[in-house]
């Protein structure tokens, strides 16, 4: 019989982090490919409307400005180039096209509201609109769903569109320090200290969404108790887990020839 081949050393396994840049110009470069990337998976799951959804990006050195989606252009087809940068006033400072100007103020209330929050995402997905028009929070009935336990809030505020940055403050204040908001008959809105974070709680919370409003049609779902479920955020509800989380779907969605660097 012979010997059992010996284990590798943990620190010669592959493991993905996210990435440090050199300078803001190389990490302009990356959210900007992310955020294109992430708004073309969402578009290739639907979650768009028309001309509704908007997702933003801090730019990591001009103060105040944010790169985001043109309005009117499809999701699935946007590329880096596409992108615009708007200041905090919602004009646009670099690009081809004219920015929603409605989704804007709501986006820009909340980066000024949350430094931390390098991305905000808001699209009209179908179960976060169906979870929003009944008013509820995401319920601690799965492991993925403790990751939202006492980190997202409600907000009942107006449901229609104005271009209104009281609107947007109203929006922040309900946010708080949390990862998400469930926007009354709107959907869902999520932040995170990355691209990669933001997009995957948006993600994460729509599934969620869609467990839910599942069970509730078979049954009475049973809650998670409520140390077990801080116990469970505590382990899953950090931006690092989350960015970890979105990159076997950012890897799925590259080409292979063309595969983006984690």
């Amino acid at each position: 019989m012979t010997d059992a081949p010996s284990p590798i050393a943990v620190d010669q396994l592959q493991f993905a982090l996210p990435p440090v840049h050199e300078s803001p110009g190389a990490e302009r470069a990356y959210r900007k490919d992310r955020l294109a990337g992430v708004l073309r998976i969402f578009g290739r799951l639907g979650y768009e409307e028309g001309v509704s959804g908007q997702i933003t990006a801090r730019d990591p050195e001009l103060a105040d400005c944010l790169w985001t989606n043109p309005f009117g252009l499809p999701f699935a087809r946007l590329t880096a180039a596409d992108l615009v940068l708007v200041n905090e006033h919602g004009q646009v400072v670099e690009g081809r096209h004219r920015v929603n100007q409605a989704a804007f103020a709501v986006h820009a209330q909340v980066h000024r509201a949350r430094p931390d929050a390098v991305a905000v995402v808001h699209t009209h997905s179908p179960y976060g609109r169906a979870l929003a028009a009944l008013g509820e929070p995401v319920e601690p009935i799965t492991q993925e769903a403790c990751a939202f336990y006492q980190d997202h809030a409600l907000h009942s505020g107006c449901a229609g569109v104005a271009v209104d940055p009281d609107q947007g403050r109203r929006v922040a204040a309900a946010l708080g320090p949390r990862k998400a908001v469930v926007l009354r008959h709107r959907g869902l809105l999520t932040v995170g200290g990355s691209i990669d974070a933001a997009a995957w709680w948006f993600l994460s919370m729509e599934r969620c969404a869609r467990v839910q409003l599942t069970a509730r049609a078979a049954g009475e779902p049973i809650q998670i108790e409520h140390r077990d479920a801080i116990a469970i955020r505590e382990q899953l509800g950090t931006d690092l887990v989350a960015w970890i989380s979105f990159q076997p779907l950012w890897r799925q969605s590259q080409p292979p020839e063309h595969e983006s660097p984690l």
